[in-house]
């Protein structure tokens, strides 16, 4: 009876375990045992999240989970309480989350934009078209190479904003959905001579990984991209630590952090900070 009752307490704690594990950190900031998750696609991958974990732990003895995970996931993690908070670029989805009241917090961050890229010989002429719309008009009409994500991240929600803007319901062969993150789609349009739509920060940190390509649109206001984090709502286990994080983002320091992001690398910053990005926040 009692290896019975053992067997059992240990089957239960297995599974408390499992559960518990379900959302798997791609790194980990910090060595304490106050953790913290936060999912986000792009401003991991580029590393200033790192940045930003590092100082903010610094002060308050904490230790970040990042959990990467393009924008639509991210949110879908914030719902789920599997992750505390996330920092996304998907204002009609995040502000629906806050009047759903599964998300507090929202707080604008920074920006950057998204480029059209492609082949140097521009088969479908992008380069002169008048608005992103018209850009990608040509694309289809030429039956040029096009990589998607669609993978309902910002990017991709953008891109069907797009479409959609051009009257357009992309599908055939020139039109290739990888499911994968910015930088591999990048990566793959070089290799295949296909047009893409990256955001400008990872332009900047790729750009010398893909020598075949070059920005051949960029300035519609459409393409500004505004980046705001989210947290759980009060009475969340970490909805405290969630919210300081915000707030040090949000900070003088924390906002200097994100402007000066990637100058000693690249010689120019990933990221324009949120007094930048307001003029584009609606």
């Amino acid at each position: 009876m009692k290896k019975l009752l053992l067997i059992s307490l240990l089957f239960l704690l297995l599974l408390g375990s499992a559960q518990a594990g379900e959302v798997t950190c791609t790194e980990t900031y910090g060595d304490t045992a106050k953790v913290y998750k936060l999912a986000t696609g792009s401003p991991g991958e580029l590393g200033m999240l790192k940045v930003l974990a590092e100082n903010f732990n610094a002060k308050h003895g904490t230790t970040m989970c990042w959990v990467k995970a393009g924008s639509g996931k991210s949110l879908s993690l914030l719902q789920a309480r599997d992750v505390d908070l996330c920092m996304v670029h998907a204002p009609a989805a995040e502000k629906k989350a806050v009047a759903d009241g599964w998300a507090v917090g929202r707080t604008l961050i920074g920006s950057n934009e998204f480029y059209i890229v492609g082949p140097k010989n521009d088969p479908a002429g992008i380069a002169k078209a008048a608005d992103a719309a018209d850009a990608y008009a040509r694309i289809a009409k030429a039956g040029a190479l096009f990589l998607s994500r669609g993978d309902n991240s910002g990017t991709h929600k953008k891109e069907l904003a797009v479409w959609k803007k051009a009257g357009i319901k992309p599908e055939g062969k020139w039109y290739v959905v990888t499911k994968d993150f910015m930088m591999a789609t990048l990566l793959r349009a070089n290799a295949e001579g296909g047009y893409f739509m990256t955001d400008s920060s990872t332009w900047v940190a790729g750009k010398k990984d893909v020598p075949d390509l070059t920005i051949l649109f960029r300035g519609d206001p459409m393409l500004i991209n505004t980046y705001h984090a989210l947290a759980v709502p009060e009475g969340a286990p970490n909805h405290d630590v969630a919210m300081a994080f915000i707030e040090f983002v949000g900070s003088a320091e924390g906002q200097k952090l994100i402007a000066d992001y990637g100058k000693d690398l690249y010689g120019e910053g990933m990221y324009n900070d949120a007094e930048y990005a307001k003029q584009y926040d609606h």
